[in-house]
């Protein structure tokens, strides 16, 4: 299964509409779009950590854990701060946040301003689950992939799990370079744009 399709069975997407002010559908979009590059940007966060995984699992912890979550599928509007936080560990700078959502509005037709509002929401919905994930293993379905944090990664950004109709090459369309990251070539592009 797909994280979009995932954070839409939580309820993560529809509260994420109903925040923006859009449809579910361009909810969806938005997140189908953006999932990989943050999903990315964690899997480059566990291979730069010393301890790997056990790192990421803390890192998850001190930006807020399963808590993040929370915030989102909470009836009250949520405060971005903690998103944008997640955002400045797994991607470094806003100008690489610009370039994901330049590159999401490129695959998606959204209006990348729209995009920059979802980043730091879809931060927060993808940190907080993956937290729980790591904490009980019971929150959601199990990744078909393996165990733990290594598994639910290897299977949610690689796209090799069976999805029910989402597009599951998004990740792999994006990956220019066929190392199974999207991120590292939207780094790139945004290298040459600064450049």
């Amino acid at each position: 299964m797909q994280m979009a399709d995932i954070l839409a069975q939580m309820g993560g997407l529809q509260s994420m509409a109903h925040e923006l002010g859009v449809s579910e559908s361009q909810a969806e979009t938005g997140a189908a779009a953006l999932i990989p590059a943050i999903l990315g940007g964690f899997k480059k966060q566990a291979q730069s950590q010393p301890t790997g995984l056990e790192g990421l699992g803390s890192l998850l912890g001190q930006l807020g854990g399963g808590s993040l979550l929370d915030q989102v599928l909470a009836p009250q509007p949520t405060d971005v701060v903690p998103g944008n936080e997640v955002l400045g560990q797994i991607f470094g700078s806003k100008d690489v946040s610009r370039a994901v959502a330049q590159n999401a509005a490129a695959q998606s037709g959204l209006d990348p301003s729209l995009l920059k509002k979802m980043l730091p929401i879809l931060a927060m919905l993808v940190a907080g689950y993956m937290a729980k994930q790591q904490g009980s293993g019971a929150a959601a379905p199990p990744s078909p992939t393996g165990g733990g944090l290594g598994g639910l990664l290897g299977g949610l950004l690689g796209g090799r799990t069976g999805g029910s109709g989402s597009a599951p090459g998004l990740a792999s369309m994006l990956d220019l370079n066929g190392d199974g990251n999207p991120l590292d070539d939207i780094l790139r592009m945004a290298g040459k744009a600064m450049g």
